[in-house]
């Protein structure tokens, strides 16, 4: 299989250092002290995200908000951030069995190499798939289409922990899991309806290993089967 990984709050827990950026880059342009919740700061492009913390700013004065943000997060915050639990494992074992991975991530491109670099997880992928620093495109299902190029759909899945990570996947017709254990909330991201959903990564090597071994035309059943009992066990949890 082709899978399809998101970044911020599906590999790594970039939350301390996202968040601390933004209190930063918000003193910065006049506005301290302004809450910003995770689910809205981790992953979503920068530009959306002051726009929704902005929304009577200038698009010069949002712009100046990106910049006094990434200056801290070049100098600090990128590193203010770890792998979750089991990453490197999970991966391991999907590369084992066979399957390409790629990064489809809303983070520039250059930061997200140099995380990957960091932690030592770019060995496992076969490409990033992300926005440059200066680019501003704001739907993800352009990112996947591109990381599907030449690969085709039938057989490719997206792996994230946002809504969008699930619409993008709808919208290039591959299949999802939604990754629980992010910073998506989590009533949102179940009702984007992903094909399976998973409360930490391991559950993706099981989901994974399910699709894999169903024969193809039962894939459907099994996928509801698999995506009613992790949704169970997610609102059993709170």
């Amino acid at each position: 299989m082709d899978l399809l990984f998101d970044l911020d709050g599906t590999l790594t827990d970039s939350a301390p250092g996202i968040l601390r950026c933004f209190a930063h880059a918000l003193a910065r342009v006049g506005h301290p002290g302004i809450d910003v919740p995770p689910h809205l700061a981790v992953g979503p492009p920068l530009y959306r995200v002051f726009e929704a913390l902005l929304p009577l700013s200038s698009t010069a004065l949002i712009e100046r908000a990106i910049v006094a943000y990434r200056e801290r997060y070049e100098e600090i915050g990128i590193l203010e951030n770890s792998p979750y639990p089991g990453v490197r494992d999970a991966l391991t074992t999907l590369r084992s069995r066979g399957h390409q991975m790629k990064v489809v991530t809303m983070k520039p491109e250059p930061y997200a190499a140099r995380v990957l670099t960091h932690f030592e997880l770019a060995e496992f992928f076969g490409g990033i798939h992300a926005p440059a620093l200066a680019d501003r495109r704001d739907d993800k299902g352009d990112l996947v289409a591109s990381a599907l190029l030449g690969r085709g759909s039938s057989d490719a899945v997206m792996i994230g922990d946002q809504p969008e990570d699930i619409r993008a996947a709808h919208a290039t017709g591959i299949r999802s899991i939604a990754a629980l254990w992010g910073f998506g909330a989590k009533e949102e991201l179940l009702a984007a309806n992903a094909d399976a959903s998973a409360a930490d990564i391991s559950d993706v090597v099981s989901v994974v290993a399910n699709w894999a071994a169903v024969d193809p035309s039962h894939g459907a059943s099994a996928t509801r089967a698999w995506n009613v009992i992790e949704t169970s066990r997610a609102k059993s949890r709170g």
